[in-house]
């Protein structure tokens, strides 16, 4: 069922309430503490886009196995945006990208139970219909930018859904494989070389290989060395860093 409420604090902390139930959706137009990864806020122009959560219960699912359903987002993403005509690529961990700029942010929560996923919320912000965005924001871009035409958000929310709950079946029908595969043939810049940077500041070149069944990201660096590097471990360097950089 789709809640469709007009404010919040963020859509994620609505989806706490009991009352929600799996696959249930709270799209909010306006959330006054929109938060995305890395502690970052979320800007929205409202009524233009999509900020809501959804809920899962992935009880089947092992703790040590959690990275699996923020891969089934993320190819859910991309599948609804080539329903679209907008060929995107998963940047590690799930953002979504077209082209070099980011169309969709997401910010996954989880609660357990023993050894197993309870409940998980998943936050999205997806930039629909937007065509202007602050100038403190890094590379946004949004469907109508991609396509120069408005879109129907209502339709865009329901695609999506219909592909989560063809990607959740999947997972839950023990297909792992497919899933990993899938996801990482759909990484942003696999296989080529790009800038990264650690937690000290230190940026250095790698080529992603992959990505670990827990997530870590598998980087080969210049020696020839693949070295794995865990959430907050390691970030892309974008290229308007860079730039500030020299």
């Amino acid at each position: 069922m789709i809640y469709h409420i007009n404010s919040t604090t963020s859509t994620n902390d609505e989806a706490r309430g009991e009352r929600y139930r799996h696959m249930d959706v709270i799209w909010s137009e306006h959330q006054t503490s929109g938060r995305g990864q890395r502690g970052h806020s979320w800007h929205s122009t409202e009524g233009e886009n999509l900020t809501f959560s959804v809920v899962l219960h992935p009880t089947f699912l092992p703790i040590a196995e959690q990275f699996l359903l923020s891969e089934v987002v993320a190819l859910s993403l991309v599948d609804t945006m080539a329903q679209f005509g907008i060929e995107c690529r998963i940047k590690w961990t799930n953002d979504i990208y077209a082209g070099d700029s980011k169309l969709v942010g997401v910010l996954i929560e989880h609660s357990l139970s023993g050894d197993t996923l309870a409940r998980t919320i998943v936050g999205i912000g997806l930039n629909v219909n937007q065509i202007t965005f602050p100038d403190d924001l890094p590379n946004p871009t949004s469907m109508a930018l991609q396509c120069s035409a408005k879109f129907s958000r209502e339709a865009v929310l329901e695609c999506f859904m219909l592909r989560l709950g063809e990607w959740f079946e999947v997972l839950a029908s023990g297909d792992k494989q497919l899933v990993e595969s899938t996801y990482v043939s759909r990484m942003y810049h696999l296989g080529e070389e790009h800038a990264y940077m650690l937690p000290s500041g230190d940026v250095f070149r790698a080529t992603i290989r992959g990505v670990r069944p827990s997530g870590e990201l598998r980087l080969e660096h210049g020696d020839g060395i693949v070295r794995e590097y865990a959430f907050k471990e390691v970030e892309f360097v974008l290229a308007h860093k860079l730039l500030k950089q020299k």
